[in-house]
């Protein structure tokens, strides 16, 4: 007999897929490295704990503009004084004001700069495109004055302008200058798209107007990059500087406006019972109030007022303004509670969006406000506004999105949920990057992610079985799974990005939820991203700023998740390669023997044995006795008085726990994964035992510190297991999740047909159960 060891294997060891392959050479590479270097180096101005440090500033830009809108040949003129505060430790020589209406000019560099081809069938938009345009949407008239009226030095680069300064601008000196400009407005519905513009509806021959980016603004200079004068070609929106701004707009008598701020004048410019249901609204928290009614809107679309008037608002610590104006429109509004105040949710929205916004808009900003304010700070402006315009673009206190039902006002379920959406998502940019204000001409995933991620919690919150589209980990997988040509790393510029939904909005907010149910926790989570967005509310973020404070408020080393999901393009792909299972042997001589008999017999049991039994009438060693040695009677099971004496000894030698460990009937698996991807993350696993029952455990990403291509781990269970499933609940965006099982198993891959169609961007589009409901 042998000696017993304190474990043995069971005869029972799966190999799934050829574990003996070649280890990479560098198992231990760089996935677990402090980012160092490639982070700024803290300073006075933004600490090392991701705060803004004691010395931090920012500049101001102040604006009171004058606007009027033409609605006969849709075009704007303007006139503002602008008081440009240094609050840098810098003397400043000359300032730079952002033009992105210039990016919409006959001479525009963003088509010269975009590729393009010829395919068997164009449409006339794609050719337009091609073509370009001989229309100038860009500045027509741009004037720049001091503050005495004496102009200025100016040199105009394609979207941005350079304004010399007659002296240098001193550290805590403030520089007053006016700009009047006027420019023609496009079509937002064709083919220069885009966020501003109008859209004209020629059932009644009017126009909605959704005017964004449309004066001279202040571009930003920081402590961390100076003037971010960065040209607009289109996709990288905007870095701008917070300030007052007190805005007159002059429209047709008949126009309704929205604006960012409050609005100073509603005596002036609101009819009687406007201003009486204006005045309810502000009481009622529980339903939206209409204030000027689908009658109402539908009576003025039919004859053009002459007059003229003009609506006056003003708005505080805001980075941008923009505004909506339409003789279309119909207008409600609601109170809500937030953070000791009075906010007022609203919605503009023509005819065409009833009743599906009359319904929901309003509601949805409601109840955005109150979402986002959980997670983050206390919203602190007085409106937010949703206008239906066939769009989806944010501003301070006003957002434009889409969402149209047909025009017997039926709609589909996915046209519904993609206008609730929409506006969670654009209303929610209130607070990134409107209040927490990153540069997004730079980093378009510090808006544009972390809202993304903020609007799933919202949907959640909205309706229990809301069929989010992004922010669950499963959901990236399409895009991790990408051919490498076409991924680039988040931590990416704008203008650069291939695959702009899934890099910029998708897979950052995928991460941070990861980072939120899987990898910290919700408390922890929770408590360090509130304390980022308070930190840097009105102020000026960095991606730094970000993953510092993430980890100085949780004490969570996250250097390893911001390096693989931020700074990389490796996929998640573990896989379980090998279990061995193994049980303790506590059997005597006597059991092990048999154990090990009942082995060796059926080691000798194949069909040629078996056959020959019959077949075979006598062996040579059965016919010759003078061939049979010691060996023909030995028995190796046999189980002698010395075995049985060791074995006492043993069990003598054995200390009381040592025994309880040896009768603990314990079942040991050794599990092998490899990680195939290159992406670290949490093994999560879940055990399926014999008995029906189940359990899910974890395993820390700091198990790959030291080997981040494979490592194996022992687990003791009491049951036996019969399944193993690694991430069961899909938490770890596996981009394969037929090695996720033991045994294996097989995964269907399925396919859809599907039928493009096209029209205005929200409008109804394929099925429509309500419509056919309401034929029956």
């Amino acid at each position: 007999m042998r000696k017993i060891g304190i474990l043995a294997a069971l005869a029972l060891s799966v190999n799934l897929s050829g574990f003996a392959q070649q280890r990479s050479e560098q198992n231990h590479a760089e996935r677990f490295e402090q980012l160092g270097t490639m982070l700024r180096s803290p300073n006075v101005y933004r600490t090392a704990s991701g705060a803004p440090g004691h010395m931090y500033w920012q500049q101001q830009a102040n604006y009171i503009i004058e606007v009027e809108l033409n609605d006969d040949n849709q075009s704007i003129k303007g006139s503002e004084k602008i008081t440009y505060v240094n609050n840098s430790p810098d003397q400043l020589t000359y300032i730079w004001v952002q033009l992105e209406q210039n990016q919409r000019g006959k001479d525009s560099e963003t088509p010269k700069g975009t590729e393009s081809s010829i395919s068997p069938r164009m449409t006339l938009t794609q050719l337009q495109g091609i073509l370009w345009h001989t229309d100038d949407y860009a500045y027509q008239v741009l004037d720049v004055k001091g503050k005495d009226g004496s102009p200025l030095k100016v040199a105009v680069n394609q979207t941005m302008m350079r304004v010399d300064l007659p002296t240098p601008l001193k550290s805590g000196e403030s520089f007053e200058f006016a700009i009047d400009w006027s420019f023609n407005i496009h079509d937002r519905t064709g083919f220069i798209g885009g966020r501003p513009g109008y859209e004209y509806f020629a059932g009644d021959g009017n126009y909605l107007y959704t005017m964004a980016e449309w004066f001279p603004r202040m571009a930003v200079y920081s402590d961390f990059e100076g003037w971010q004068n960065k040209q607009f070609l289109g996709s990288g929106e905007f870095a701008l500087a917070f300030g007052n701004y007190e805005v007159h707009i002059t429209v047709p008598a008949d126009h309704m406006v929205g604006a960012t701020g409050e609005l100073q004048n509603p005596e002036e410019v609101l009819s009687s019972a406007e201003l009486d249901r204006w005045n309810t609204a502000k009481k009622t928290f529980d339903k939206p109030v209409v204030i000027r009614t689908q009658a109402e809107a539908e009576k003025l679309e039919k004859s053009k007022a002459t007059g003229k008037k003009t609506w006056k608002f003003k708005a505080e610590n805001v980075r941008d303004f923009a505004w909506t104006s339409s003789r279309k429109f119909i207008w409600d509004a609601m109170a809500v509670k937030q953070g000791g105040k009075d906010v007022m949710a609203m919605s503009y929205y023509a005819k065409e969006a009833n009743p599906l916004w009359g319904q929901y808009s309003t509601r949805v900003v409601a109840h955005t406000i109150k979402s986002y304010s959980a997670h983050t700070f206390d919203y602190p402006y007085p409106t937010a506004i949703s206008v239906e315009a066939a769009n989806g673009m944010e501003y301070p206190m006003i957002c434009f999105n889409y969402g149209r039902p047909d025009s017997d006002g039926t709609y589909s379920e996915a046209i519904k949920n993609g206008m609730i959406s929409v506006i969670i998502h654009e209303v929610g940019h209130n607070f990134f990057p409107m209040i927490v204000n990153s540069d997004e001409r730079q980093w378009t995933w510090m808006d544009e992610g972390l809202n993304t991620f903020m609007q799933f919690m919202a949907e959640q919150e909205w309706d229990r079985n809301y069929p989010s589209r992004r922010g669950p980990a499963h959901k990236i997988v399409p895009y991790m799974r990408s051919e490498k040509n076409l991924l680039e790393p988040i931590m990416t510029n704008s203008e650069n990005i291939i695959q702009f939904g899934p890099n910029a909005y998708a897979k950052p907010a995928t991460a941070l939820n990861i980072l939120r149910e899987t990898v910290m926790g919700r408390e922890l989570f929770d408590y360090a991203f509130k304390e980022y967005a308070r930190r840097w509310m009105f102020k000026h973020p960095t991606p730094e700023d970000l993953f510092r404070t993430m980890e100085d408020a949780s004490a969570v080393d996250l250097d390893w998740f911001w390096r693989g999901w931020f700074y990389g393009t490796e996929a998640v792909d573990i896989s379980i390669e090998n279990v061995a299972w193994y049980k303790m042997d506590n059997r005597t001589p006597s059991q092990k023997a048999a154990d090990e008999k009942k082995v060796a017999d059926l080691e000798e049991t194949y069909v040629s044995r078996s056959k020959n039994m019959t077949d075979i009438k006598e062996t040579y060693v059965e016919a010759d006795p003078a061939t049979k040695d010691f060996y023909a009677t030995y028995n190796p099971f046999q189980v002698t008085p010395a075995d049985e004496e060791s074995y006492k000894k043993f069990m003598a030698s054995l200390s009381p726990k040592e025994k309880e460990l040896l009768n603990s009937n314990l079942n040991f698996y050794e599990v092998k994964f490899r990680n195939e991807g290159g992406l670290v993350m949490p093994i999560i696993l879940e055990w399926q035992f014999a008995d029906g029952t189940s359990e899910l455990e974890k395993i820390p990403v700091e198990i790959w510190r030291k080997n981040e291509t494979e490592v194996s781990k022992v687990f003791a269970k009491q049951k036996e297991v019969v399944k193993l499933v690694l991430d069961p609940n899909r938490e770890t965006a596996d981009i394969d999740e037929s090695s996720n099982y033991w045994p294996r198993e097989m995964m269907p891959s399925r396919f859809e047909m599907y039928k493009r169609s096209g029209g205005v961007r929200g409008a109804a589009s394929g099925s429509n159960p309500m419509k056919e409901a309401k034929k029956k």
